[in-house]
């Protein structure tokens, strides 16, 4: 993790349950994922050490991507993932066709409306969304909450953006 406050990390047990969840769905195994604000990358290194094809990690703070970097090399995950710098609804919205999404923003992040409708137009119904926030996120018309688990402050959501068989 980078020194300062710009980035919050997902605490461990409820990276674990979250990532339990997903596996369990089989939302992760070969799947193509995107970490939208990667931080240091702990969300979408999760998702590649339980089986997923390829991540995208899309970050704007350059200590942050200096952490992310040094993650990837320790861990040997270079040649399954892209570092994206840029905005990462930006970066969703140019890169369609991921079968896992992960939305961790900055717990104040208002945005919500935008980036879900930005998701909404990237990925079809079988796609499997998971916010990640301080507070439940209001989904648009149309989508489909299927797990929704409070851990103190941090809310978890596994969503679609319809009705998603696999869920």
């Amino acid at each position: 993790m980078p020194d300062g406050d710009a980035t919050r990390p997902t605490a461990d047990r409820v990276r674990e349950a979250m990532f339990n969840s997903l596996y369990s769905l089989g939302a992760i195994e070969d799947a193509s994922v995107i970490d939208v604000f990667a931080g240091s990358g702990a969300l979408g290194i999760e998702a590649l050490s339980r089986g997923a094809a390829h991540c995208v990690f899309v970050e704007t703070d350059r200590r942050a991507l200096d952490a992310l970097r040094e993650n990837l090399s320790t861990l040997g995950f270079e040649d399954r993932a892209t570092v994206v710098v840029g905005d990462g609804p930006r970066a969703l919205a140019a890169r369609p066709g991921f079968d896992l999404v992960l939305l961790d923003p900055p717990y104040a992040f208002e945005g919500w409306a935008d980036l879900l409708s930005t998701v909404e137009g990237s990925v079809d119904s079988e796609a499997v969304v998971v916010i990640e926030s301080g507070r439940p996120v209001d989904l648009p018309a149309g989508w489909e909450t299927h797990r929704e688990r409070h851990y103190g402050s941090t809310v978890v959501a596994l969503a679609s953006a319809g009705s998603a068989s696999r869920l």
